[in-house]
């Protein structure tokens, strides 16, 4: 019996990975406008029915796969002493950039999240919240600046790197930064660089 449940689980696990992977070369392939229960469950090589049991509908699989695959809600990283608090910040928006850049498909569908409203897209923005928030304690703490404050800087540039990336597919440049060029999105990451630095350096004058 323990070894059916096993074997059960394992098949669980192998189908909903099919599944994930199919999502994501469909909308690769052609966009979110084709996908379909049908194209997806052919693709995965699956009945359209463990759709449903497994992700109770096609958004929900969607849902499953920004999840999965999402920057901030799976950003758990080990806090730096104070010192070191600029070079994390950093490192920790070029890695936003780099995954958003590295994932056709991951960008295509956070424009199906901007563009809906239910249970399932509501679920991952409290799943990213609760990331932000938690970043934005921490570095308040780590400063000793104002949450409000943390909470702007942190938006300002999230929030910059995310809609850019967006835009990327669809728009070869943006103030003269050519998106669509590694270079241009060194440019961005530089500029990141120096807000941090400029932000830090009158965090250490404050507190002359």
């Amino acid at each position: 019996m323990e070894e059916q449940k096993i074997r059960t689980e394992k098949d669980r696990e192998a189908t909903e990975n099919a599944l994930l992977q199919a999502i994501g070369e469909l909308v690769a392939e052609n966009g979110f406008e084709k996908l379909g229960v049908n194209a997806v469950a052919a693709r995965a090589g699956v009945s359209k029915m463990l759709i449903y049991r497994y992700f109770d509908s096609l958004d929900g699989l969607i849902a499953a796969y920004i999840r999965k695959r999402d920057f901030w809600i799976n950003y758990r990283p080990d806090l730096p002493k104070k010192k070191h608090l600029a070079d994390f910040l950093k490192q920790m928006f070029r890695e936003q950039i780099g995954r958003l850049r590295s994932d056709t498909t991951l960008r295509r569908l956070y424009r199906w999240e901007l563009s809906g409203n239910n249970a399932l897209i509501a679920e991952l923005r409290g799943q990213r919240e609760a990331t932000g928030l938690w970043l934005v304690e921490a570095v308040s703490e780590l400063t000793g600046r104002p949450r409000g404050e943390v909470a702007v800087l942190a938006t300002m540039i999230s929030a910059s790197v995310s809609y850019l990336a967006l835009l990327e597919e669809n728009c070869p440049a943006y103030n003269g930064i050519p998106l669509q060029q590694n270079a241009g999105w060194e440019q961005v990451a530089n500029g990141i660089d120096g807000v941090i630095d400029l932000w830090i350096g009158n965090l250490k004058n404050k507190t002359k």
